[in-house]
């Protein structure tokens, strides 16, 4: 008895090494420039992310990566407890990485702002033999995919061209680039020049294209007080930049300045993304079964372009946890849609 008594300790106190390990009180996430994300900037500069950092002890950096890929490729690396991303994106970067993740606050859902653009032509059959550029295999390639569908057309019509996002604005001024797919603030630029014509965007996939914060499942669940610092912080932001109010289109103005536009031009991005400014709506649309359409149609996507990892045997290799239900391996969930803590900010229990 002594000697099972004695074993029993010593996992207690494992385990509890192993808990005090895992808890932590400083955290960093990343973000990159997109309408729906440029509330994280306000939140770090302004001190709201701080102060309800300061309510749990502890830290949270926010840092801004000028690549979109790039920052999701450094949170898959373990360089960040969270990053600013699409859904398609967590699927078939971090989740193929092996990384179980979150989607914390589901933000907004690309309602326009994701577009695809030709130069000269109006119509998107006119895209037919044309090279496009685009960041390949992100939602940009899932737009594409989803738009050439749309007029009867598939991928073996048109080629395509891997191509930075930072990029695209420069690139689409040379002779040689003539259609390409992206999303705002590149995709405003773009279309403000003469001859250029938006020919198929998200408004016609409405609530596919959804915008969020990911954030590291074992670290979120190891330390709630990480999610609830975010979650507060993201909906106070949110509450003051809407509306007319001076003191909102300051906030809006200094979101614009952060993305490299004016006031006008932010606002008129905003109109193209369905931003979930209450909690609430946000939580139930992570609760709607549509969601699993959604998800089920991103993986058989993913899959049929080699996106769900090397010799994978088909689109449920990857499971994805959602209130509705799993879509894929139920022993491999790795990207989880968990409305708890925005359900807490609707509550009014953070």
């Amino acid at each position: 008895m002594k000697t099972s008594a004695t074993k029993v300790t010593a996992l207690l106190f494992f385990l509890l090494i192993s808990i005090n390990a895992s808890a932590k009180d400083k955290f960093s996430i990343c973000w990159s420039i997109y309408a729906g994300f440029m509330p994280w900037a306000y939140a770090q500069e302004s001190g709201i992310m701080d102060k309800w950092a300061a309510k749990y002890n502890i830290d949270i950096d926010i840092v801004q990566i000028n690549d979109y890929i790039e920052s999701i490729n450094q949170y898959t690396a373990g360089q960040f407890d969270g990053c600013t991303m699409t859904n398609i994106d967590a699927l078939t970067i971090p989740a193929v990485g092996g990384i179980d993740s979150t989607m914390l606050i589901v933000g907004d859902y690309s309602n326009g702002n994701d577009t695809v653009i030709l130069k000269g032509k109006n119509k998107l059959v006119d895209i037919k033999g044309q090279n496009v550029n685009l960041v390949e295999y992100s939602v940009s390639h899932y737009i594409l995919a989803r738009a050439l569908a749309s007029v009867g057309m598939s991928e073996r019509d048109v080629k395509t061209t891997n191509t930075s996002d930072a990029d695209m604005v420069s690139i689409f001024g040379t002779s040689n680039v003539t259609s390409v797919v992206t999303w705002n603030p590149m995709s405003s630029h773009i279309l403000s020049l003469p001859n250029v014509y938006s020919v198929f965007d998200s408004s016609m996939i409405p609530g596919e294209i959804i915008d969020g914060l990911i954030v590291n499942t074992n670290t979120l669940a190891q330390n709630p007080n990480f999610g609830k610092a975010l979650v507060g912080a993201w909906y106070e932001t949110l509450a003051k930049m809407k509306g007319d109010s001076e003191r909102a289109e300051h906030i809006r103005t200094m979101m614009a300045i952060a993305a490299e536009t004016t006031l006008e031009g932010y606002d008129a991005q905003l109109e193209k993304t369905y931003l979930y400014y209450s909690p609430a709506d946000a939580a139930d649309f992570t609760t709607n079964p549509q969601l699993l359409d959604t998800m089920t149609h991103m993986a058989k996507f993913s899959y049929e372009h080699g996106l769900l990892g090397e010799g994978a045997p088909d689109a449920g290799v990857i499971g994805v946890e959602m209130p509705a239900g799993i879509y894929g391996d139920s022993n491999n969930i790795k990207l989880r849609f968990n409305p708890t803590y925005m359900q807490m900010a609707t509550d009014g229990t953070l």
